[in-house]
């Protein structure tokens, strides 16, 4: 139980209306910042203007999970106006309280440092990734299927990556039936997918890899799809990239060519809210039962 706890949600998603849920189930106190939008009733919660002050007694602020960009701006899909923080909210807040983001970037991760407060980056948990690839997965599938005009069974399909998104997007799409290779670095990485069955592919190796596929599957936040190796692309191959943006694809030269790429980051928020918004809502509980 929360009980006695006040937690600040400050904008966000549909995943993040499922956090609330979970928390006020468990009997935390909720204050609700850039809601005014927002359609559906929240019992035992209290909406309030973004101010200092508003933070003052609060045991944690919950971010969306794109968290806060370096100019201050927070994603905040049920407000009318924009959310922008800057230090002297941080500072409001009780010496040691929590910031809970999805990810942080520079600004945030200093801010929260300057103002001793515990910053908690959900997005990199393992719990919370290796939970995300399923919906992420799922969505890739989904992608493929409405953009391509054959099944997935039996189709060449190739999943660059083997990760925590790479590991679940291989097992599914050899699940149902397609002839899935994967191209990894590590040794060790190879030998797991050869001992699930697969194709294993070094990266380094990736231009035989693609030479014949149908489906790619990009999970690498690199560029791993050069020119040089969508050269080797056939032309009717579609491309589903989910690594975090830009992806992993030059997605200018593919255009060129013909191939059709698409750029699917954020996947879980996008096709499965409730699924991935009771994923962060476990974590972010215990993670506050435990420190606050």
């Amino acid at each position: 139980m929360l009980t006695g706890i006040k937690l600040a949600f400050v904008g966000g998603d549909a995943r993040i209306i499922e956090v609330i849920k979970h928390a006020s189930e468990l009997d935390a106190g909720i204050v609700l910042i850039g809601f005014d939008q927002l359609a559906t009733l929240l019992p035992d919660t209290v909406k309030a203007e973004l101010s200092p002050g508003v933070f003052a007694d609060v045991d944690a602020v919950v971010l969306p999970v794109s968290g806060m960009d370096d100019e201050g701006k927070v994603q905040a899909q049920y407000s009318s106006s924009p959310l922008v923080l800057d230090e002297s909210h941080f500072e409001a807040m009780p010496r040691h309280s929590i910031v809970f983001t999805g990810i942080a970037r520079k600004r945030l991760s200093k801010i929260a440092q300057e103002s001793e407060l515990r910053l908690f980056k959900l997005m990199e948990l393992d719990e919370v990734a290796i939970h995300n690839s399923i919906p992420s997965a799922e969505g890739a599938i989904q992608y493929a299927m409405q953009n391509t005009d054959i099944t997935i069974h039996g189709s060449r399909s190739v999943v660059l990556g083997f990760g925590r998104c790479g590991v679940t997007l291989a097992r599914m799409l050899d699940g149902l039936g397609a002839k899935v290779t994967v191209c990894a670095r590590s040794a060790p990485d190879l030998a797991r997918i050869e001992e699930m069955g697969l194709r294993a592919v070094a990266m380094q190796e990736l231009l035989t890899a693609v030479q014949d596929a149908e489906i790619i599957y990009n999970t690498v936040p690199a560029m791993v799809l050069s020119a040089e190796v969508l050269a080797k692309v056939p032309k009717s191959c579609v491309i589903i990239d989910i690594a975090s943006n830009p992806g992993g694809t030059d997605f200018r030269y593919a255009e060129k060519r013909g191939i059709k790429a698409i750029l699917a980051p954020s996947l879980p928020g996008i096709v499965a809210p409730k699924t991935s918004g009771l994923i962060l809502a476990r974590t972010l509980c215990r993670l506050l039962w435990e420190n606050a």
